[in-house]
């Protein structure tokens, strides 16, 4: 028995200690998405009844603190509200109008709209008792645009760019153990671009848990010089109290590799800073025969930052860093770990097929691979701070990155946008280049430009002395910004001499950050003005412009010219030149606006890439007899062209071209042959195809595996499997297992939904009338009641002498479809134990709400309903009490239609979601005459 308890005392001892270190090892740090189950419902720009009365109270949220009023009051009753998750742009959600703007591509949201301009989104989290003395903070990763935060009806501040991340501290306002209420209003009735924006919560939202002695927001700045065969790494940190404590404390820097191998550690003693005050701290760490990053290889390492007090570790903060040099040359461009690096870049704006703006983090990745696929090596962010995810997947995949900001000025609201991008991304080793401003016509050329410039450069360098500062400059090369600016941006070969400027700046280095603004329609070979198609061959759009092989050449042969950057990637909304509605893309896509390659893809997949390249445009279905350009884009040393196997000749391959023939249509099978050294390396076919028969469903190749969302791509097939290119049918889709984020097709004059989501409505009830009753029972059946005795509800109400019950009764319109909606009354306490009847019929109560009130449709008609409320009154408990007297609000659902998509011409896409637990997705295809087509995704 003594033996015994021995060794139980002996395992409680290790236990405690094994415990004991845990707890000192165990970072306070917590950050934690919370992108489900908020709230949504629209407000209005300017008639606060349809803003739910917001900011319409004696006191604001401006006048007194905690005043949130409206939905941003934490009592406000959102049960009727839109269930959604974030990241949401409900401006994709609308439908098209020739009334909408032109540049965001005709969506009915946002200008000119104030019923779709305003939204608002709500959710509660609960905090625990345990939290208390952390230091409590919601994390915004961007809003567009114009956001009000409040938290459990405090106000804590608006942002107004829609490209900025934002931090709130909520700790002062925390319920502890208890529900708390977050609640941004969102206005984007003003757009900040030229080009589709979306509207909403368009990024993530984070709840962070820190000790108040803690690493900054974006408080740490990794830089490292490489010197032989190791490096030394500078882990600079800024260190925030928000606390009391003044005491020694110790900062513990160690650097991981990729497999989590710890390669470098250092400690320092140090002294926490003031309270609400900063204190900065270096340390210096070698790394032995670092891996550097690069575009084929994009190593990474991991800083971890720890701060201790009194030996326990009270704040574990990570960053990903990468090893790597940069350099511009006047004379010889772009070097990248002293190597030279031709920049292969595309401009691309942030919004996808089917979803907006709201992109979920693994398209970031699709994106990029689809990229990198096509031979880039570079990608500039147009014209705004990019989401975080999309600088994580450019780090990993190997993508280099110009990060720009979105306006030049020189006053804090410039300068503090500016600095927040800088810290935010300034440890990533793909950005190589800081953008501070495009095409801004009215200083480019004059001393305001060149002060503004001025100033934003050196700002820049205060931040972050390891990159170049750039400008895209598009109206003339000669004054102002281009002679200041540290690396020339040229806009466009055709707005200015760059030879000439470069002539005149020999010191300057120089790049094209926007080059080729090329018109094309995928699948399209024949200009149709009528039908707003653009041929998808390689041409002048204007006469004062080029082609994308022809500025590809021109930068290729001028070595002091670091490379080039194609408008664009990928087409985007809005912009739909040189056409307007119903045009409602750009057609200026490398590929359309699902990814989708248009052909001059291969071109520059011939000359931008590694691999050996072969490929004949166009497709083979035609009326016998017409004559055809064909072109075959490839980086063989020559190719054959045969038709039904007779040569239509052997053609050498210009460097930086393409090869062209005249082939005069007949049914059957054109055929390129690829010859490198006299060999015979490649082939590509083009087929006449019959009649679309299957549908083919298949998971793209650039899909991250084991991907929460995945690229689908539809199509049809003939008899014999082959890929029919001018199908354009229309197919429903179902799903099983996960849900349908949105679909495309890349057709740039499609006004077909992308999003087919249940419609929601929230219909008033109105002419609110009460009268009195003799009585507090309350009847289960409702007699007809004269006109005469109704008053106005509530008006002049005595509150201390009361009547013992009421009946209350108010009209709601209906406007169609009452079979197939559902309707829901979602009463707000007026009463003691309310009954409800709807015309004349008494409702009973949910089972899951005792205020929620399911209509039947049998009770309801179309137009004007009738609806009662008989209860017992409130009491005041003070004088001062403001009682409810709203009776509550009615929700119509229209359920949506299925998901449908046409093809265009050849294919569509369609994103999915998989459900958190399903271990297989099956998605399904119909349409008239086909074959049903699936696809599993597990």
């Amino acid at each position: 028995m003594k033996a015994i308890f021995s060794k139980g005392i002996l395992f409680c001892f290790i236990f405690l200690i094994f415990y004991s270190a845990s707890a000192q090892n165990k970072s306070e740090r917590d950050l934690t998405l919370i992108d489900k189950d908020w709230r949504f419902s629209f407000g209005h720009l300017f008639d606060t009844g349809k803003d739910f009365g917001h900011a319409t109270g004696y006191f604001s949220y401006l006048t007194k603190t905690g005043f949130g009023d409206g939905p941003a009051s934490s009592n406000f009753d959102d049960r009727a509200w839109r269930k959604l998750d974030l990241p949401h742009d409900w401006a994709v959600e609308q439908s098209f109008s020739e009334k909408a703007s032109f540049s965001h591509g005709f969506k009915t949201a946002g200008k000119g709209f104030p019923e779709k301009s305003i939204g608002w989104y709500r959710k509660k989290i609960s905090i625990q008792e345990s939290d208390k003395g952390k230091i409590i903070s919601l994390k915004f990763d961007g809003v567009f645009r114009n956001s009000k935060v409040f938290f459990n009806g405090y106000f804590l501040g608006t942002e107004e760019s829609g490209y900025n991340g934002f931090e709130y501290d909520v700790t002062a306002y925390v319920n502890y153990g208890g529900d708390n209420t977050i609640v941004v209003r969102v206005d984007a009735s003003m757009e900040e671009g030229w080009f589709y924006e979306g509207a909403g919560i368009y990024r993530h939202v984070y709840l962070k848990k820190t000790n108040p002695l803690h690493v900054a927001q974006n408080g740490t700045y990794v830089t490292s010089e490489i010197k032989e065969n190791k490096t030394e790494v500078s882990a600079e940190v800024t260190i925030e109290n928000k606390g009391n404590y003044k005491g020694a404390i110790e900062i513990v820097q160690t650097i991981l590799d990729a497999q989590g191998k710890q390669i470098a550690t250092v400690s320092e003693n140090g002294t926490a800073p003031n309270f609400y005050k900063t204190t900065n701290y270096t340390s210096k760490l070698t790394v032995n025969d670092p891996l550097l990053w690069d575009i084929e290889n994009p190593n990474l390492y991991r800083l971890i930052t720890e701060i201790k007090q009194e030996g326990k570790i009270i704040d574990r903060y990570e960053t990903s860093f990468g090893i790597r040099t940069i350099k511009f040359d006047a004379e010889k461009g772009f070097f990248l770990n002293g190597k030279s690096v031709k920049l292969k870049g595309t401009n691309n704006h942030q919004d996808h097929a089917g979803i907006g703006t709201a992109l979920p983090d693994e398209l970031q990745y699709f994106r990029i691979k689809k990229l990198k696929e096509m031979g880039s090596n570079a990608y500039r962010c147009s014209h705004h701070p990019p989401t975080p995810e999309l600088l994580e997947a450019c780090d990993k995949l190997g993508m280099l990155v110009i990060d720009e900001t979105r306006l030049m000025g020189i006053n804090d609201y410039h300068l503090n946008d500016l600095e927040r991008m800088i810290k935010r991304d300034r440890n990533h080793p793909s950005i190589f280049c800081w953008s501070v401003g495009n095409e801004e016509w009215n200083i480019e050329g004059n001393i305001v430009g060149e002060r503004i410039t001025n100033v934003m450069q050196e700002f820049t360098k205060g931040i972050d002395a390891t990159r170049p500062v750039t400008v895209g400059i598009s109206s003339g090369f000669k004054s102002g910004i281009s002679s200041v600016v540290e690396i020339m941006g040229y806009n466009y070969m055709g707005n200015g001499d760059i030879d000439a400027h470069r002539n005149q700046f020999k010191q300057q280095p120089g790049m094209g950050t926007e080059e080729g603004s090329t018109f094309a329609t995928r699948g399209v070979y024949f200009t149709d003005d009528a039908k707003h198609y653009q041929s998808a061959y390689d041409k002048k759009p204007r006469p004062s412009f080029f082609s994308i092989e022809e500025g590809w050449k021109f930068y290729a042969e001028r070595p002091y010219l670091a490379g080039m950057f194609i408008w664009t990637g990928f087409d985007y909304r809005g912009e739909p030149t040189p056409y307007g509605w119903p045009s409602v893309t750009s057609y200026f896509g490398m590929m359309d606006v699902c990814g989708f390659p248009k052909d001059n893809v291969f071109y520059l997949k011939s000359w931008w890439g590694t691999e050996p390249v072969l490929h004949i445009m166009p497709h083979w279905n035609w009326s016998t007899g017409k004559e055809i350009d064909v072109w075959v884009h490839s980086n063989c040393d020559e190719v054959e062209l045969f038709l039904n196997k007779e040569s239509l000749g052997k053609k050498k391959m210009e460097q930086n071209g393409h090869l062209e023939w005249k082939v005069k249509y007949v049914p059957g099978t054109l055929e390129a042959v690829g010859y490198k050294n006299g060999k015979k390396i490649l082939l590509d076919i083009q087929k006449t195809t019959e009649n679309a028969q299957n549908i083919k469903l298949s998971v793209d190749k650039e899909n991250i595996s084991n991907a929460n969302v995945v690229v689908i791509t539809a199509e049809t097939t003939d008899e014999k499997g082959a890929h029919v290119p001018t199908a354009n049918h229309e197919m429903t889709f179902s799903i099983k297992g996960g849900k349908i984020l949105g679909v495309g097709n890349g057709n740039p004059t499609s006004l077909e939904s992308d999003k087919f989501i249940d419609n929601m409505e929230l219909v008033a009830i109105t002419n609110f009338e009460e009268k009195k009753l003799a009585s507090a029972n309350i009847p289960n059946q409702i007699t007809v009641e004269a006109d005469n005795n109704w008053k106005e509800a509530f008006k002049d109400r005595d509150y201390k002498n009361q009547a013992p019950a009421y009946v209350y009764r108010g009209k709601f319109d209906l406007k169609n479809n009452i079979k197939t909606n559902t309707v829901t009354f979602f009463y707000k306490k007026i009463g003691i134990n309310a009954v409800v009847f709807v015309n004349g019929n008494k409702i009973p109560a949910s089972t899951d709400d005792d205020q929620k009130y399911i209509l039947n449709a049998a009770v309801l008609k179309q137009g004007l309903n009738t609806i009662q409320i008989i209860a017992p009154p409130l009491q005041k408990n003070k004088d001062w009490d403001v009682m409810n007297t709203d009776p509550g609000i009615i929700q119509v659902i229209t359920p949506a239609e299925q998901w449908k998509r046409k093809l265009f011409n050849g294919y569509a896409q369609i994103i999915i979601q998989k459900d958190e637990n399903a271990a297989e997705v099956i998605l399904s295809a119909t349409a008239k005459g086909l074959k049903t087509g699936t696809v599993s995704v597990k």
